[in-house]
C-alpha cells in the first residue's frame, strides 16, 4: 500500500508541476510578443517583419513590438534570441546570416541548428546587381571585364558579412573569378546611398529599395539575382541570362523562435504565420515590396533550414571569408 501511495504522489507531483506548463501553452500568446531584427529600421528584413507579424497580432489581438537591434553583422540579436526563454515570446526575423554566422565568427556562441527553430515566414527575397551609371559596364559581362583588368580596385558595398546580400555577391564573385574590395556597411541602405552619390563600384540591393533609385535614373541595373526575370524590371535579365547562372541564389527569410520552445506553441506560431501570409493585404504589400511569400510547415522550414546551411557554409569556406 505505501508503494502505492508513493507512485500516486509521485503522479500527482508530476502533474502539479506539468500543469502550469500546458495551461501556458493552451492560452498562449498572453502577453505581447517581441519581435527582434538584428538589421536597422527601414531595411528590407524590417520591412517584411512589420508587414507579416503586425497582421499575426491583428488575427491573434495581441500586441506585438518589432525592435531593430542592428550590431555585431547582426550577432546581437540572433544571439539574444538563441539565449532567450523558449516560451514563444521573443521571435526572431532574419536571413541567411542566421544560417551562417556561427561559421563566420568564433565566439557566436550559439548554433543555428541547436539553438534555433524556424517557425515560419518562407519569404524569397529577390534582389538586383547595380552599378553607379557613371560605371561605363551596361551588362554584368562588361562589369566583370573591367573588374578582371582592375583586380581588387573597384570596391563592393557589402551591408554584412554573411548577409543574404554578401552571399549572393561572394557566388557572383566566384563564378566571375573576380576581387573586389570590400566596404562593410551597417544594413543595406547607407550603402546604397554611397552606390548613387558614386563612392561605391558595385552592390546587389533588395528590389524593393532599389527600384525608386533604378525608375529614378540613379542606379544602373545590370541583372537580376533570381531565376526568372521580374516584372518591374521586364528588360534586365536574370543573373543566369547573363553567362553566370552558377551565382543564381534566391535568399530566404524565417522567423525563429528558440529551439526549446514547446512543440504546441510552435505549431500556434506556424499557423499563425502561414495565415497571415495568406491575407489578401500582406500578400498585397509583398508584392509590392517584390517579395513572394509561401506558407510552409514546420517540416518543410527545419528542411530548408537544413539544406540552406549546409549549402552556404560551403560557400563560406570557399570564399576565404576568414573567421571574425
Amino acid at each position: 500500500m505505501s508503494r502505492i501511495k508513493t507512485v500516486l504522489g509521485l503522479a500527482v507531483c508530476a502533474a502539479m508541476l506539468l500543469a502550469p506548463a500546458a495551461q501556458a501553452q493552451s492560452t498562449y500568446p498572453n502577453r505581447p510578443i517581441r519581435i527582434i531584427v538584428p538589421y536597422p529600421a527601414g531595411g528590407i528584413v524590417d520591412i517584411v517583419a512589420r508587414i507579416v507579424t503586425e497582421q499575426v497580432g491583428r488575427d491573434w489581438k495581441q500586441a506585438v513590438v518589432v525592435e531593430a537591434r542592428p550590431g555585431g553583422n547582426a550577432n546581437i540579436g540572433m544571439a539574444a534570441v538563441a539565449r532567450s526563454e523558449p516560451d514563444g515570446y521573443t521571435w526572431l526575423v532574419t536571413g541567411p546570416a542566421a544560417l551562417v554566422n556561427p561559421s563566420l565568427y568564433k565566439d557566436a556562441g550559439w548554433d543555428a541548428l541547436k539553438d534555433l527553430k524556424c517557425v515560419g515566414l518562407a519569404v524569397w527575397n529577390q534582389s538586383v546587381a547595380l552599378v553607379n551609371p557613371s560605371m561605363p559596364a551596361t551588362t554584368i559581362k562588361e562589369f566583370v571585364e573591367i573588374a578582371r583588368k582592375k583586380p581588387g580596385e573597384l570596391n563592393f558595398g557589402n551591408p554584412g558579412t554573411g548577409s543574404s546580400i554578401d552571399l549572393s555577391a561572394q557566388k557572383l564573385f566566384q563564378a566571375a573569378n573576380i576581387k573586389l574590395t570590400n566596404v562593410g556597411y551597417k544594413g543595406q541602405p547607407p550603402a546604397l546611398i554611397d552606390l548613387i552619390t558614386n563612392l561605391m563600384h558595385f552592390e546587389i540591393v533588395s528590389l524593393e529599395l532599389a527600384l525608386p533609385h533604378i525608375k529614378a535614373g540613379s542606379v544602373k541595373p545590370l541583372a537580376v539575382m533570381t531565376d526568372k526575370r521580374v516584372a518591374d524590371l521586364p528588360e534586365v535579365p536574370t543573373i543566369a541570362e547573363a553567362g553566370f547562372p552558377e551565382a543564381t541564389y534566391v535568399p530566404w527569410y524565417g522567423i525563429y523562435v528558440q529551439a526549446g520552445t514547446p512543440g504546441a506553441i510552435a505549431e500556434k506560431i506556424n499557423d499563425g504565420i502561414n495565415k497571415a501570409l495568406q491575407n489578401p493585404e500582406v500578400q498585397k504589400q509583398l508584392a509590392v515590396a517584390n517579395i513572394p511569400g509561401k506558407a510552409m510547415p514546420l517540416a518543410d522550414l527545419a528542411a530548408l533550414m537544413k539544406a540552406d546551411h549546409e549549402k552556404l557554409t560551403k560557400v563560406i569556406a570557399t570564399s576565404g571569408m576568414a573567421l571574425q
